[in-house]
């Protein structure tokens, strides 16, 4: 964790200092509504050298980059730079860097950093969840219309559109609201907060989800693939909450379509 921390403190450093200056970002698309700033960029490359410095041999899992083998095949780093890259280039202060570690293929630390509101979220596998000092426990609601529930919504050029708003008109209705704030690390951590009381998305990656699913497990939550099979990493499909909302939004999901 001390080697995770420093790290991703450095990179969210510079990150605060480049959100200060946003509008001065040199910006270039990699895909439709889907941007790369050089603050990404020099984020993950602070990420790269910190953590490979600290723990040379260990694999890279990387939004950037991608997948980096290393000479340790045991331990794998999956990495967000900047998760909520629009956001950041809008100026909205809800944005993250996103590090776990990986170890014989079980998630075992992650660590979740908003640097504009230096809100550090850090878990590891049996010592619990943290935000800054406080220990974290995700909410204790078993009244599906008293729940805030967090999701994502398919951006510009990616398939799922029709999908997703039929799923949405499944959920909304009951609950007490949906939220949508566009970075996936921070709706797990505020889930493993109690901030939220679940969420649900398709179409992630690994590096959007890794260091929140440990987050909420070790908030006493439950993070899993949202059509219960498959590894949740890869599907990128995924539900998180308390025992009942975890069940109780597994459940109403699963009827749409039928």
């Amino acid at each position: 964790m001390q080697v995770m921390t420093g790290a991703v403190r450095k990179a969210g450093r510079k990150l605060a200092r480049d959100f200060g200056e946003v509008e001065h970002l040199q910006v270039s698309k990699k895909g439709p509504a889907d941007f790369v700033s050089t603050a990404d960029a020099k984020a993950e490359e602070i990420l790269f050298e910190e953590l490979s410095k600290a723990r040379p041999g260990y694999s890279f899992l990387m939004e950037e980059r991608g997948l980096v083998e290393g000479t340790d095949k045991s331990h794998r780093w999956i990495v967000d730079p900047l998760d909520g890259t629009t956001n950041f280039l809008h100026g909205q202060p809800h944005f993250a860097v996103s590090v776990a570690l990986e170890r014989e293929g079980e998630l075992i630390a992650g660590i979740v950093y908003n640097p504009a509101t230096d809100d550090f979220f850090h878990a590891e596998k049996g010592r619990g969840a943290y935000m800054n000092d406080r220990r974290l426990r995700v909410s204790g609601r078993e009244h599906f219309d008293e729940c805030v529930i967090a999701t994502g919504m398919p951006f510009a050029g990616k398939s799922g559109h029709a999908k997703f708003l039929t799923e949405l008109h499944a959920i909304m209705p009951h609950t007490a609201g949906i939220r949508r704030y566009g970075a996936a690390s921070l709706d797990l951590a505020w889930v493993a907060a109690g901030r939220f009381d679940g969420f649900f998305e398709r179409g992630l990656k690994a590096w959007d989800i890794a260091a929140g699913i440990v987050l909420v497990r070790e908030a006493g939550g439950y993070a899993g693939s949202l059509d219960g099979s498959g590894d949740v990493l890869e599907t990128g499909h995924i539900v998180a909450g308390n025992e009942f909302v975890f069940g109780e939004l597994k459940k109403r999901l699963a009827q749409v379509g039928k």
